[in-house]
């Protein structure tokens, strides 16, 4: 296997044995084969669908080379998913999971402080996309300060593992790293869950794909309305850190009695349909899937994109509309667990757009680790929290030419704030316009955190309905 290029840090590479139970192979999961469409549009763009952690070697583990490699050999003997390949058979993606073989692991000598080192080591593991008819889907690697593991750093494949599988590897590796061994079984694995998917779920994804038929019926064509020729790169991320935000989720979240999830996704429905002048507006955002039984500590892509249909004809004011969006929220969730082929061939049955190119509707991911409802040590009085909005910072991040969503807007924490980023196509939303845009979803947030907020929200936003590039 090529080891990407980290040469600026003057790498060495060691390899850690694995061995573990073989298993025939299987078809993709059905989360597995939904991103694996997805990446096949994205082409060398791929590459940023990878998931970066640090973990720092836990105070009482051996700080020795040989010590966590052999916790790292361990980790991939007890999961097969991380011994597993994607291979092309007869034309379709299949599991291929490996008995036994080895897992290289970088070796990093910091000259500055390793979480500097460990940042840039992340960036490099994860800058060339992975070949996973070849490779393994993690590549690893091991910060040392005078020949001691201060960090290890891994970067997983999203075509294996989803958020909750990466939290669940990372708590096993402290546990091996610590004891060196774990007494309990591991949960299922990646094709496990594919055989699973191919037989007494085959119900649920019926009743899925039904819903998801109602819902997009309902939806308007377009998100937002075209403003304008597409700049190049045609897709813009554009970041808004702001501490304001931050605390009034929570305290939204606390005022209306539901969780900041539900504030958020309200906040950008809210903010669609005013700028758009739709009534209704479609909110994709990711569903963990983890609520089956066995599926809790699953190893596995099981995540797959939920259809939030959200209604706001009757012009009801915030207050009204969270309860309304917790519960279109519930329903999408419930109803996010389906074979993507399947959907596929009803949609086009239907006569809807499905993995044709850019889905025009909006797709909301909250990615905060954060406590949801914890306020301590911030300043919650009214007239601090407005002011903080002055304080927050925008940025025109990196572009991309290819994208498969017209409109995503990620939640990501920014101790002591968060950030809002959204990535659009500048034909319908322009960098200029994007700035706006956000400040319009931070300050109905901070509206929501203090009172209710009547139609129209944000405050002046029938200003906002064509938005032209500047």
């Amino acid at each position: 296997m090529d080891i990407p290029d980290v040469a600026l840090l003057q790498p060495a590479v060691v390899r850690a044995p694995f061995a573990g139970a073989a298993a025939p192979p299987a078809p993709l999961t059905w989360g597995q084969r939904a991103l694996w469409t997805a990446m096949r549009r994205r082409g060398p763009e791929q590459a940023s669908m990878s998931m970066r952690r640090g973990l720092p070697l836990p105070r009482r583990a051996p700080d020795d080379v040989d010590s966590a490699v052999r916790a790292i050999g361990a980790l991939v003997s007890r999961h097969s998913s991380l011994r597993t390949r994607i291979q092309v058979i007869d034309g379709e993606p299949r599991q291929i999971v490996a008995e036994r073989g080895e897992q290289p692991v970088i070796l990093v000598h910091a000259g500055a402080p390793d979480t500097d080192i460990a940042d840039d080591v992340a960036a490099d593991l994860a800058a060339t996309p992975f070949e996973h008819a070849v490779e393994w889907p993690q590549r690893i690697a091991l910060v040392l300060e005078a020949g001691r593991v201060r960090r290890i750093v891994l970067v997983f494949s999203h075509t294996t593992v989803d958020f909750q599988a990466v939290e669940i590897l990372l708590r096993d590796l402290r546990v091996l790293l610590l004891r060196g061994a774990i007494p309990t079984p591991p949960g299922a694995q990646s094709v496990d869950i594919a055989r699973l998917e191919q037989g007494v779920d085959r119900r649920k994804s019926d009743r899925a794909v039904a819903y998801w038929l109602r819902g997009f019926g309902r939806l308007p064509t377009q998100t937002l309305p075209w403003s304008g020729p597409p700049s190049t790169p045609r897709f813009r991320r554009s970041v808004l850190v702001s501490e304001a935000a931050g605390t009034a989720v929570r305290l939204a979240g606390v005022r209306h009695r539901v969780t900041g999830s539900t504030v958020l996704v309200a906040a950008a429905a809210a903010v669609i349909c005013a700028w758009s002048g739709t009534g209704v507006c479609g909110i994709h955002s990711m569903a963990n899937n983890r609520a089956l039984p066995g599926y809790a500590d699953a190893i596995a892509k099981l995540n797959q994109v939920g259809l939030i249909v959200v209604d706001t004809t009757d012009r009801p004011s915030l207050a009204d509309l969270l309860p309304r969006v917790w519960q279109a929220a519930v329903e999408g969730y419930r109803h996010a667990h389906y074979d993507p082929a399947r959907l596929r061939q009803e949609f086009e049955a239907a006569g809807y757009p499905y993995e044709t190119g850019v889905s025009p509707h909006c797709f909301l991911n909250d990615l905060r680790l954060s406590t949801e409802l914890d306020l301590f040590g911030r300043a919650t009085g009214e007239a601090e929290v407005r002011a903080a909005m002055a304080r927050s910072t925008y940025t025109v991040a990196e572009g991309f030419e290819h994208f498969q969503w017209r409109l995503r807007v990620q939640i990501l924490d920014a101790p002591p704030g968060l950030a809002l980023a959204v990535t659009a196509d500048t034909a319908y939303l322009a960098p200029q316009a994007a700035e706006r845009f956000l400040r319009d979803i931070e300050r109905l947030l901070v509206e929501a955190a203090f009172g209710d907020v009547p139609w129209p929200w944000p405050p002046h936003a029938s200003d906002r309905r064509v938005e032209t590039h500047d």
